[in-house]
């Protein structure tokens, strides 16, 4: 406990009117030494006494309680100081600081910080401000930062009253490489070129061996990647090409070299948007029915779309004696169609066609070669599909799912989507698609037509009357076929008994033929909400596999997904670090970027103190490698320079609590006055003396 004096003065009368008396007390001693007065001095001591009275002198006694000074110390706990060895040298940094303030009776308060939301990097600036608001600026001594100097705030430095330190990790023979892209676009054609600008940096001390070039890996949705050698240090012009619509994940990485700091900033993982230019879909009418109008409207609904549409209104067989060249404007160019073109076009329609000799057999065995090779090709059955003159009855019959029976069912029935069809893209949530008339029981309008068929082994997605198939869809070599097995689909277009959802039934059929990711029924999807990823897997199974999650740092975990819609398999992952994250169920593999997949964190991992010099030279402090051994901290005084070699200082701030104040007064002010009135009495008696 230590005690402080002080003189206190708490005038009588306010110090204008004191200070009033003082000055005419003055002028009248004055006067008094001008004319000789032999009493003058005793005038001036009882004046004196007077004012001294007055202004009612006071001690004033505090007993004080010393106060220890405060050490700030933020620890940098972001992802480039757990690399290398730089956790070893953090954990030895902070237990040195820890025993010399402790030596130095002040007390430490320490704040660790990590990663920033949403990429923003290290914030040390903002740790130490929330710190240095929560402690009283009078006992800060000094701040301490362990770090490797890769802060993104130093333009927040705070306003410290104390010396401000820096010891710094790494070692000075550190190196690490860095995978760069710098141009990509957010969309690009299908089967056409494009390019993506990359660029690959080394960063500290690099081995000779490692300044050339550099293996580049580049993979597409996790697929096998391929390798090109290229320069390092150096813009590098990729050339690639999309083959499916929808998103695209391109991943590139450049493997980890031997004593590279670490091989989380070479990759980088670029989402780019698959789109066709032109749709061309080629669309052929066996003869004029109600239906007709509504596949020419859906298809040049989209402008996206190139339709060709022939409709057959003559057959070769009908000899009426009228010209040919009054029947039609344009010839059906039948071998410029199935024989040279077919291969430009994503979509083949057959609406309602029977054979009657327009296409030999060898255009309809090109027609199937045609989807063996990955085409698509969708067959919207009428009676025809029944008859002998059925497409059945061609080459088309080895990769078409459905027999005809020669049997057409003309009776209303109701479209239902199958048990597996309520797993499948294509028509799962069909319902939610066109809500059903107020009151009706029912979810869409009827049909009256329905071509019998027995399954080949394609997928039955949709029934009709008596469960038979209505909509079968089957996969063929690497093309795909649909068979619709009525030509009543036109009812829900028109709104027959409140209608249906056809519009969305056709153009997922469409998307699903030409391969669109979002409709495939065996697919790994990843998807992120902020800091969650959602993990879908899609399949027509009843149960799946866990999922294997890789994590940035290498990490694994398995995730047993759970079933929340029919075919839909989901599991929720909250992911604590950014990057590229990868996923694998069996054979399926898929990856996405939480934030970017070299975060903030990996830009620069070499550490430096060229962010921390200018804040540490303002406030005399000191930047110190750990690798050059721990420092010794010393008392130094304030506004001295607090560092040096091998040392760092603090400042002591000497700050104190009052525990209790006693004020006495050196004399009671009546004795005051009554000497002052006898000091005035001695000068009279003394001067009428004389």
């Amino acid at each position: 406990m230590d005690f402080a004096q002080a003189i206190l003065f708490d005038p009588l009368l306010p110090w204008p009117v004191v200070a009033s008396i003082a000055a005419l007390a003055t002028a009248m001693v004055a006067l008094a030494f001008w004319r000789g007065l032999t009493g003058w001095w005793l005038r001036f001591l009882g004046f004196a006494a007077l004012l001294i009275a007055l202004a009612n002198p006071a001690l004033q006694q505090e007993e004080r309680e010393p106060l220890t000074d405060i050490v700030l110390m933020v620890v940098d706990d972001s992802s480039s100081q757990r690399i290398a060895g730089r956790p070893d040298q953090t954990d030895a940094a902070v237990a040195e600081v820890e025993t010399e303030v402790s030596r130095l009776g002040m007390e430490l308060r320490t704040t660790r910080v990590g990663d920033g939301e949403d990429n923003t990097g290290t914030l040390l600036m903002r740790a130490l401000s929330e710190m240095l608001a929560e402690a009283p600026r009078a006992r800060i001594a000094g701040a301490i930062l362990v770090t490797d100097g890769q802060l993104h705030d130093a333009g927040l430095a705070p306003d410290l009253p104390a010396p401000l330190h820096a010891l710094l990790t790494g070692e000075p023979d550190d190196w690490d490489r860095r995978l760069l892209v710098q141009n990509a676009p957010a969309f690009a054609i299908l089967d056409e070129e494009f390019r993506l600008t990359l660029r690959i940096e080394n960063q500290g001390a690099v081995p000779e061996a490692e300044t050339g070039s550099a293996e580049l890996r580049v993979a597409i949705d996790g697929g096998d990647p391929f390798s090109v050698r290229v320069p390092v240090g150096e813009e590098v012009t990729v050339p690639l090409t999309l083959r499916h619509a929808g998103r695209n994940i391109i991943q590139f990485s450049v493997p980890e070299a031997e004593g590279e700091l670490t091989g989380r900033n070479n990759e980088a993982v670029v989402s780019i948007n698959g789109v066709r230019d032109r749709l061309s879909v080629l669309l052929v009418s066996g003869e004029p029915h109600p239906g007709q109008r509504t596949w020419r409207n859906l298809l040049k609904s989209d402008p996206s779309v190139d339709l060709v549409h022939f409709t057959i209104l003559r057959p070769p067989d009908k000899q009426d004696g009228v010209p040919v060249t009054e029947l039609s404007l344009i010839a059906f160019p039948t071998r410029e169609l199935f024989m040279e073109a077919i291969d430009d076009f994503d979509l083949i329609i057959f609406d309602r066609y029977r054979r009657r000799g327009i296409l030999p057999m060898i255009y309809l065995d090109n027609v199937r070669r045609y989807v063996e090779e990955g085409g698509a090709l969708l067959v919207a059955a009428g009676p025809d599909y029944a008859s002998a003159d059925s497409l059945y009855r061609t080459p088309l019959s080895t990769i078409l799912p459905g027999e005809p029976t020669a049997r057409v069912i003309e009776t209303p029935f109701l479209p239902m989507i199958s048990d597996l069809g309520e797993r499948h893209p294509v028509t799962t949530g069909l319902e939610a698609a066109h809500p059903p008339l107020e009151g009706s029981d029912q979810p869409w309008g009827r049909w009256f037509r329905l071509i019998e068929v027995n399954d080949r082994g394609g997928q039955t997605v949709m029934t009709g009357a008596n469960g038979a198939p209505l909509l079968t869809l089957d996969r063929v070599g690497q093309g795909r076929v649909a068979l619709l097995a009525s030509d009543h689909a036109w009812l829900w277009d028109r709104g027959y008994e409140g209608g249906g959802p056809q519009l969305e039934m056709l153009r997922r059929l469409a998307h699903w033929m030409m391969g669109e990711p979002d409709l495939e029924e065996e697919a790994l999807v990843a998807e992120s909400d902020g800091q969650t990823i959602t993990v879908t897997r899609r399949t027509l199974s009843e149960e799946v596999g866990p999922v294997t999650a890789t994590a940035p740092d290498g990490t694994e975990r398995e995730l047993i997904l759970e079933e929340r819609a029919p075919g839909r398999f989901v599991a929720d992952i909250e992911a604590a670090e950014q990057g590229l994250w990868r996923f694998a169920e069996d054979d399926r593999e898929t990856v996405i970027a939480l934030g970017p997949a070299s975060p903030r964190e990996f830009e620069q991992t070499i550490a430096s103190g060229e962010r921390l010099e200018p804040l540490t030279d303002l406030r005399r402090g000191g930047l110190i490698p750990i690798s050059d051994g721990l420092p010794d901290i010393r008392r130094v005084g304030e506004g001295r320079n607090a560092s040096g070699s091998g040392w760092i200082g603090l400042t002591p701030r000497n700050a104190y609590l009052t525990v209790d104040v006693t004020v006495t007064p050196l004399i009671r002010p009546w004795l005051f006055l009554l000497l002052a009135a006898g000091l005035m009495l001695g000068a009279w008696l003394r001067e009428g003396q004389r």
